[in-house]
């Protein structure tokens, strides 16, 4: 029970765990609406921001922010008055943020520990302001959420019926993007800047294998992320591990579990029904 002894230790998991939720409820939407990979775009785009930071010996998370919401408005401005397609976008985006950001890096002294930290995830360093600012986002994020959660829903399954419903598609479309522009940022400290994508993906997938209803999904999802980042700190404290890739690896065992339960539930159903 050492684990738990140090203050440093409470703040990781405090953080972790709100984030987990965050990340797992918005990472559904995506997952379903097929815009996943818009967490891997903006998180290359967070490297300018976090390098801007360094550059200018400013927070690189308050200066991620702006930077990283621009991004996500241009990621949805080009799909919709253009005709370059949503993974196109994502990948022009994506470029751009790793482009700038190594060259803001580079003009900032290099690749330093403060840096690497962003990159990889270094969770049990965060501070208090930090903490304070993830609580904020999370908090925030998940009250838009709800807010529009019927909304939401009817532009993740039929955007085509949303629209003819009444619902102002676009300006859902547009929170969407400025939730996850603000998750993705506030994800950095756990897992880093290259496997942000995977905290938003990995629990959700995994949740889906098992959930009978998208309720249900939600739920399974916070549970697999909670886990994956209690477990994932857990092990990086007591074996000195990269923090951030022991939360991925913890989410990536659940999904295989899930995966091979679900396997073995549908030959299950198969043999009964065949008898």
């Amino acid at each position: 029970m050492e684990f738990l002894s140090f203050a440093f230790v409470w703040r990781a998991l405090i953080a972790g765990a709100l984030i987990a939720i965050v990340t797992a409820v918005l990472g559904l939407f995506l997952v379903l609406k097929r815009l996943s990979l818009i967490g891997d775009s903006l998180s290359h785009v967070a490297l300018s921001g976090v390098a801007l930071g360094l550059l200018t010996n400013t927070s690189p998370i308050f200066v991620a922010i702006p930077v990283v919401m621009a991004s996500s408005l241009g990621i949805f401005k080009i799909t919709k008055h253009t005709k370059v397609y949503t993974d196109s976008a994502l990948g022009i985006v994506s470029a751009t943020g790793i482009a700038a950001g190594l060259i803001i890096a580079a003009l900032a002294g290099g690749f330093n520990i403060d840096l690497f930290s962003f990159l990889f995830g270094s969770i049990l360093t965060v501070s208090w302001a930090e903490l304070v600012l993830a609580a904020v986002l999370t908090l925030l994020s998940l009250a838009i959420i709800y807010v529009f959660y019927n909304d939401l829903i009817a532009i993740v399954f039929d955007e085509n019926f949303a629209t003819t419903a009444g619902v102002n598609t676009e300006r859902i479309n547009t929170i969407l993007v400025l939730i996850s522009a603000a998750v993705v940022v506030i994800a950095l400290r756990v897992v880093g800047i290259m496997l942000v994508s995977a905290m938003l993906i990995v629990p959700p997938v995994a949740a889906l294998q098992l959930a009978v209803n998208f309720k249900r999904a939600l739920i399974l999802a916070c549970v697999f992320s909670i886990i994956g980042v209690v477990s994932g700190i857990y092990l990086s404290f007591a074996f000195n591990l990269p923090s951030g890739a022991s939360i991925i690896i913890v989410d990536l065992f659940i999904l295989v579990i899930c995966a091979l339960i679900k396997k073995y539930a549908f030959k299950k159903r198969k043999l009964t029904a065949s008898n």
